[in-house]
C-alpha cells in the first residue's frame, strides 16, 4: 500500500493442444441459452460464445493437461517439463559447438529456443491467468529457472563462436535462403546486446546488470498497480461511495477517468498519481541500469539498442490539438461554470461528452447489435472471405483449459488444413489481469518430418459473463478490442515461417501492433459490420447511420488523444536517452509543458504509473508507427472493397506469413508497392483525424 497524505497539499477541492483432429462444434447447454423472444438463429461459432458453458464432471476421461500437456495435469508437472527442457537445452547445445557452419547450425540454435520457450511462454502465460494459487506459484519458478538458463547460454562464448563462425563464413553464409539468414543475424544480435563481445570481467558485469534489471522491472510492474490510500476524514463524505473502503481509510486503485463528478476524478488522479518515493528510486535504478548496460555493451544509450532493426523514425509534426482542448473547456464551461479549468483529469471524460453529445453514440444504444456471438460470427466470416480460414469452436478435453469459462478454437483454412489453436479466455474473474493481451503458448516451425509444429495462442479479455436474459453485450470500444487481440491472434496463425524464433507476433515492436490496428479499421467500416452485428433479440440490422456516427465520433478529439500519445512517446525516448541529472518528474513537467496542451498538477508522478515503461522501454512510440502502416495499408488496399479475397491473400503474402523473418519495412513495401516516406508516415496520422464528411450519413433522428 502506499498511504497519501494528501491533506499537506490539496489546497482546495473543486466543485490450447488435445491431440485430436476432428473439429466437433461446441454445443451449448440448451437450459443456459438466453431467453427471450430470439428471433435469430447463430452459428455454431457464435452459439458457443452466445451461452453459457456448464461443464458436466467428467470421471471417465483421463486429465490431459493444461494445453494438452500431461505433466501439467498436476502443480508438480511444472519442474518435469521444465527439468527436461533444460536437459534438451544441454544437449542442443553440444551440439551446436560441434556442428560445422552451415543452415543445420540456425535449425539447432532454433530447437533450442524452440526448447525453451515452450515452457517459459506456457508459464508466464499461467502464472499471470491462473486461478489457483499454486499453479501460479509453480509457473513462477518455472520462469525464473528458465530465464537464468537463457542469461547463461547469452554469455556462453563456445556458443556463440558456433554461430559467428556461420556468419563469417561469407561463402557459405550467401548460399542460405534471406529467412535462415536473418534469423541468424537475430540470434547473434540477442548475444551482442548482452555483452558477449566483452572481456570476462565486463560480460560477469552485463549479467548481473541484466539480472538487476528483471527484478527492478518486477518491482515496477507491481508498484504500477498498486492502490494508494488517504483517510476518509480528508475526503468530503458524498464521493466516499465511489472508492473503496478500508477501515478508516479510502482505497483509490485508478483514475476513475469517466466518473462524470468532477471532483470524483480530482481526488483519483490526485491521489492515485500521488509520489512514493520507493517506487521513484526503483524508476531512477532502472532507467540508470538500463542506460550502464546499453553502454557496456557498446551503443550510446538504451533508446540506441533498443530501436535497432526497427522501422522506428518517429513523426516530426502532427495535427494542431489546441482545437480539440477548446471544445473541451467549452464542454467543460457549460457543464460547470463554476471551476471551468480544464485539466488532465478532465482529457477522457469531456472528450468522451462530446462524443456523446454530438453523435448519439450511448454504448447501450449499440450493444444488443454487439453480442459476443455476433461479433465472432462476424471475425469467422471475415477471416474465411479474405483468407478462406474457419473458426471451429471445439470441446476441450479434462484438465486442457484453466478455467471451465474458456472457448477452445480450431484454426483451419480451406485447403491446408489445421493452421492451429486459439483459446479465449474472455470473462472476468477475480484477480485476472484488468488487461487485453495475446499469449503466445506455441510458436509455429518447419519440422524435421516433414510437418509444421502449430501455433497455440490464448486471448485474454475481462468481458461480462452472459446471464440468463441476454448473452455478452459487447459495447463499440469492446468490439474493436476484440478485433485488435485477433489481429494478434490471425498474425500468429497465419504465418508459416521455418522459424519458431520469428514467428507470428515475434517481430519487431513497432511493427507487430500492425495487423491488429488494421482489424480496428475492418470493425468500423459498415460493409463489414452489417454481416453481423444484429440485434440479439429481434435480428435486426445495426442501421447504417448508427455505424456512421459511431466512426465520426472516433475523429472528436482525436489530435488530443494523439498529441497525448506522441507526449508518452517523447517522454519514453528521453528517460531512455543520454542520461540527465535530473528526476524523472523534471524531465515529465519539461516534457508535458512541451507536447501536451494541459498543464502538470503539482504533487503527482505520473510516470510511475506508467508500467509501458518496461515492456516497451524506448518503444511506446511503436503504437503511433503502427497506426500509421495500418492507415496507410487500409486506405490503399482495403477501403475500396474491404472482403475482397485477392487483397486478403496479398496480406497474407506480404505481411503476416513472414512474422519477424524479414525485415519489417520491406514487408511494407511490398504491400505497399513502395517505401513509405517520414512524410507518407505523418499524413497517415494526420488523415485519421480529419472528418469524411462524404460518407456521414445522418438518421431522421440524428
Amino acid at each position: 500500500w502506499t498511504e497519501c497524505p494528501l491533506q499537506r497539499y490539496v489546497y482546495r477541492w473543486s466543485s490450447g493442444l488435445s491431440g485430436r483432429d476432428n473439429h466437433q462444434a461446441q454445443l451449448p447447454d440448451p437450459d443456459a441459452l438466453t431467453s427471450g423472444s430470439l428471433i435469430t438463429t447463430w452459428s455454431p461459432v457464435a452459439a458457443a460464445f452466445n451461452a453459457r458453458v456448464h461443464r458436466r464432471l467428467d470421471l471417465f476421461h483421463q486429465n490431459v493437461g493444461l494445453f494438452g500437456v500431461p505433466e501439467l495435469s498436476s502443480v508438480g508437472g511444472f519442474e518435469v517439463v521444465q527439468d527436461r527442457a533444460l536437459q534438451e537445452t544441454q544437449q542442443l547445445v553440444e551440439q551446436a559447438c560441434r556442428c560445422p557452419p552451415g543452415v543445420q547450425t540456425v535449425e539447432i540454435f532454433d530447437k533450442l529456443s524452440d526448447s525453451l520457450c515452450r515452457v517459459a511462454d506456457m508459464a508466464d502465460f499461467i502464472k499471470v491467468a491462473h486461478p489457483d494459487p499454486s499453479y501460479r506459484e509453480a509457473s513462477e519458478r518455472t520462469c525464473i529457472n528458465i530465464g537464468t538458463m537463457v542469461e547463461r547460454l547469452n554469455t556462453n562464448v563456445d556458443l556463440c563462436k558456433s554461430l559467428k563462425d556461420l556468419l563469417d563464413n561469407e561463402e557459405i553464409f550467401s548460399k542460405l535462403d534471406p529467412e535462415t539468414r536473418r534469423v541468424a543475424e537475430l540470434f547473434l544480435f540477442d548475444f551482442e546486446i548482452s555483452g558477449i563481445h566483452l572481456d570476462k570481467k565486463k560480460r560477469k558485469e552485463a549479467v548481473n546488470l541484466n539480472v538487476k534489471l528483471l527484478d527492478l522491472s518486477n518491482q515496477f510492474l507491481m508498484s504500477c498497480h498498486m492502490p494508494n490510500r488517504i483517510e476518509k476524514r480528508a475526503l468530503p463524505e458524498h464521493i466516499h461511495q465511489h472508492f473503496t473502503k478500508d477501515g478508516n481509510y479510502i482505497q483509490i486503485g485508478g483514475l476513475n477517468a469517466d466518473a462524470p463528478d468532477d471532483l470524483v476524478r480530482e481526488v483519483a488522479y490526485k491521489v492515485f498519481l500521488y509520489p512514493n518515493e520507493n517506487v521513484m528510486h526503483i524508476l531512477e535504478e532502472l532507467l540508470s541500469c538500463r542506460d550502464k548496460l546499453a553502454r557496456l555493451v557498446g551503443y550510446e544509450s538504451y533508446a540506441h539498442r533498443a530501436l535497432k532493426g526497427t522501422m522506428a523514425k518517429s513523426p516530426g509534426r502532427l495535427y494542431s490539438s489546441e482545437i480539440d482542448f477548446e471544445m473541451m473547456r467549452e464542454m467543460k464551461t457549460k457543464l460547470n461554470p463554476r471551476n471551468p479549468e480544464l485539466m488532465p483529469w478532465d482529457h477522457p471524460y469531456f472528450s468522451g461528452v462530446i462524443r456523446a453529445e454530438r453523435f448519439n453514440i450511448e454504448p447501450s444504444l449499440y450493444s444488443p447489435y454487439f453480442s459476443l456471438g455476433a461479433c465472432m460470427e462476424g471475425l469467422n466470416g471475415l477471416f474465411t472471405q479474405l483468407y478462406g480460414v474457419s473458426l471451429l469452436a471445439e470441446q476441450p478435453s479434462v484438465g486442457e483449459v484453466w478455467s471451465e469459462d474458456v472457448r477452445k478454437l480450431a484454426v483451419v483454412h480451406e485447403t491446408e488444413g489445421l493452421l492451429g489453436y486459439i483459446y479465449c479466455d474472455f470473462f472476468y474473474r477475480p484477480d485476472k489481469p484488468h488487461q487485453d493481451c495475446h499469449f503466445t503458448i506455441r510458436g509455429g516451425r518447419q519440422l524435421e518430418d516433414g510437418q509444421y509444429q502449430l501455433p497455440i495462442v490464448v486471448l485474454m479479455l475481462n468481458l461480462p459473463h452472459p446471464t440468463q436474459s441476454a448473452p455478452t453485450l459487447l459495447s463499440p470500444g469492446m468490439m474493436e478490442n476484440l478485433f485488435h487481440e485477433m489481429g494478434h491472434a490471425m498474425h500468429s496463425m497465419l504465418g508459416r515461417t521455418r522459424y519458431q524464433h520469428v514467428t507470428g507476433t515475434r517481430c519487431v515492436t513497432d511493427f507487430a501492433e500492425v495487423p491488429s490496428i488494421l482489424m480496428e479499421y475492418f470493425a468500423t467500416d459498415y460493409r463489414v459490420i452489417s454481416q453481423f452485428a444484429r440485434h440479439y433479440q429481434t435480428g435486426q440490422p445495426l442501421p447504417q447511420s448508427m455505424v456512421a456516427r459511431l466512426c465520426e465520433s472516433k475523429k472528436v478529439c482525436g489530435a488530443a488523444d494523439t498529441q497525448l500519445q506522441v507526449f508518452y512517446a517523447i517522454m519514453d525516448q528521453v528517460y531512455h536517452g543520454k542520461p540527465q541529472n535530473r528526476s524523472t518528474t523534471d524531465i515529465m513537467i519539461d516534457m508535458q509543458k512541451k507536447y501536451y496542451g494541459l498543464p502538470y498538477v503539482t504533487n503527482t508522478a505520473w510516470q510511475l504509473r506508467f508500467s509501458h515503461l518496461v515492456g516497451y522501454g524506448a518503444k511506446y512510440y511503436s503504437y503511433l508507427m503502427s497506426r500509421a502502416v495500418a492507415s496507410m495499408v487500409w486506405k490503399q488496399c482495403f477501403y475500396k472493397d474491404p472482403l475482397n479475397r485477392e487483397t486478403g491473400e496479398r496480406y497474407r503474402r506480404e505481411m503476416l506469413a513472414h512474422g519477424g523473418g524479414k525485415e519489417p519495412m520491406l514487408m511494407v513495401e511490398g504491400m505497399l508497392q513502395k517505401r513509405p516516406s517520414i512524410e507518407d508516415f505523418v499524413n497517415a496520422l494526420v488523415s485519421d483525424l480529419e472528418p469524411d464528411f462524404e460518407t456521414f450519413i445522418m438518421d431522421s433522428e440524428g
